[in-house]
């Protein structure tokens, strides 16, 4: 019997929650038996477009297409051509509005696996109370304008934090080089070397280890340890990038998100196996980490140590 096809369609290469999710989509299709052929989209969503377009209207179809979609629409009309041609439709990391009126379309299974980024913001939004107790001002290196993730990250964080913590927001995305970029530019601007800022924020680990490199930069030797010794927070926490930088002391917190392309793949084949759909939208749980206790008494020590001297 031939083995289904999957294709799995990621953001770039360049980050390491979505190297992550493609190690685990290699690791659950040996599991399941089933092939993958991977795609990157390069963070363009044009290009991803095209890519599973071309996919589609193939004369070797895959059975099913799961994706993590760059741009803010995540492509119903893709997503029409798709079932319409008998190809199973999973969205990864997204809320998706479309998926209700597919799924009363057609018999395709069509669903979507995606954290809550409004809670994965407001954790972050936590974890910046338990490190700046009487406010302050934080630098967030937010997500592309368009990434409904982003905003979704960047509300909850707003929701969460100290209403004495004010907000200095810069984008980037996705990507440790692009927040290099970013933060490299702004701090051509005098009054941004010369601010004050008690903490840097970023929606993914990459982009707070690029922005930390920018600050690495600095000239000024004074400048530059103070910025260096602000707290950094990212999200992601994959086991060893991002948690490996916490352990490491360069980052201060993230948040772990759980990879979700293996759970689609295992999901896909059961349902294309026994004909019965998923549910439309299924969660996975982020945490802090550290867990926001371990955090806020980490930051109280280093505190108490720095008043002792």
């Amino acid at each position: 019997m031939k083995k289904m096809k999957f294709v799995i369609s990621l953001t770039t290469r360049d980050n390491d929650y979505q190297q992550e999710q493609a190690t685990s989509a290699l690791e659950a299709a040996a599991k399941a038996g089933v092939d993958v052929e991977l795609l990157y989209a390069e963070n363009d969503a044009v290009l991803q477009s095209q890519q599973l377009l071309k996919m589609i209207q193939g004369e070797s179809r895959p059975a099913g297409i799961i994706f993590e979609p760059v741009g803010g629409t995540a492509m119903p009309q893709v997503a029409k051509a798709a079932v319409a041609a008998g190809i199973g439709w999973v969205v990864l990391n997204r809320d998706v509005e479309y998926l209700t009126e597919l799924r009363r379309s057609t018999k395709v299974s069509a669903f979507s696996i995606t954290s809550d980024h409004t809670e994965i913001g407001r954790i972050q939004g936590k974890q910046i109370a338990a490190l700046l107790p009487n406010g302050g001002s934080i630098l967030l290196v937010h997500g592309p304008a368009d990434s409904l993730a982003a905003k979704q990250r960047a509300a909850g964080m707003e929701a969460a934090k100290p209403a004495n913590v004010q907000v200095k927001t810069i984008k980037a995305n996705w990507t440790e080089a692009s927040a290099h970029k970013a933060v490299s530019s702004w701090l051509k601007l005098t009054t941004s070397q010369h601010g004050t800022m008690d903490a840097v924020c970023a929606h993914d680990d990459s982009m707070a280890v690029g922005a930390r490199k920018a600050f690495q930069e600095i000239t000024d030797l004074t400048l530059r340890q103070r910025w260096l010794s602000l707290p950094f927070l990212g999200i992601d926490g994959v086991k060893a990038t991002g948690q490996a930088a916490v352990d490491r002391g360069v980052l201060a917190a993230t948040v772990i998100v759980p990879t979700n392309t293996g759970i689609g793949i295992e999901m896909l084949a059961r349902a294309l196996n026994t004909g019965v759909n998923p549910p439309e939208t299924t969660l996975t749980t982020a945490q802090s980490f550290p867990t926001i206790d371990e955090l806020a008494r980490k930051h109280s020590q280093k505190a108490r140590a720095a008043a002792a001297h």
